[in-house]
């Protein structure tokens, strides 16, 4: 059952997703070097809770943490630790919130000090191709639309699509439908109507394209441990086009 949102509904995801955001630009100042994705962590749960919302993730389907806080080789759902950042990492931070009843989801891959050219053009065309899947986010595309254009683009560098891990419908569940795979065939697909709310995530990889569950029964990693990144954004489909619900202004505006 696919639910078409009412404008009430959309503006409290918007609220949601727009604390996601100042969250994530929280823990854009205190990235660096040294610090361990513990106080990462910690930090972005008092800021929710502190903006009179709950962590999204939190307690879902038992995930212990506020953030999932993913390194290097980890795809997504990584476990906040001790270890601590390292000059040359990517860090993609996801975020969840739960307020007046409605979700809020977004994710951003950090640069760490020094990143390598490879792993820097990996990030930029990755959220690039967030942008590219968002512009087929549109009343009478379908599902498929929006992998296509993902997954066009990022091929086209030799990088691989994720395919075991996919966006998804959000409100008042984190995890509704329709799955938005960040792969696919044109015209294919659940239709896409005025209303409906999708979180548009890809997870693109240097290398190879399969996924392994580290022993955590969270993390994903990358199967040959090449870097993978992460952006996710919430968008409302409209007719002609697509109104983005989350943002990176924020997290932009620190990293600037």
């Amino acid at each position: 059952m696919i639910l078409v949102k009412t404008e009430e509904e959309i503006e409290l995801i918007r609220k949601s997703s727009l604390l996601v955001g100042k969250t994530l630009a929280e823990v854009a100042k205190l990235i660096k070097p040294g610090i361990n994705t513990l106080a990462l962590d910690q930090m972005a749960e008092t800021f929710i809770r502190d903006h009179g919302a709950e962590p999204g993730f939190k307690g879902y389907n038992g995930f212990p943490f506020t953030l999932c806080i993913s390194i290097n080789e980890q795809v997504v759902h990584g476990f906040p630790s001790e270890r601590e950042l390292a000059d040359g990492d990517i860090v993609s931070v996801d975020c969840g919130t739960l307020m007046n009843g409605y979700y809020g989801d977004s994710a951003y891959t950090f640069e760490v000090g020094e990143v390598s050219t490879e792993v820097k053009e990996l990030l930029q065309r990755t959220k690039e191709s967030l942008y590219r899947g968002i512009e087929k986010a549109i009343a009478g595309n379908r599902v498929g639309d929006i992998g296509f254009a993902i997954q066009n683009y990022v091929e086209g560098f030799g990088y691989s699509v994720v395919r075991d891990l996919v966006g998804h419908g959000l409100g008042k569940n984190l995890h509704e439908k329709p799955e938005v795979p960040n792969f696919g065939r044109q015209g294919n697909g659940p239709k896409l109507i005025e209303g409906m709310v999708l979180a548009i995530e890809p997870m693109i990889n240097l290398g190879v394209k399969k996924v392994v569950q580290e022993s955590d029964g969270w993390t994903f990693r990358t199967a040959d441990r090449l870097p993978s990144a992460h952006f996710e954004h919430d968008v409302v489909i409209r007719k002609g086009q697509a109104e983005i619900l989350s943002t990176f202004e924020y997290i932009e505006e620190v990293l600037n």
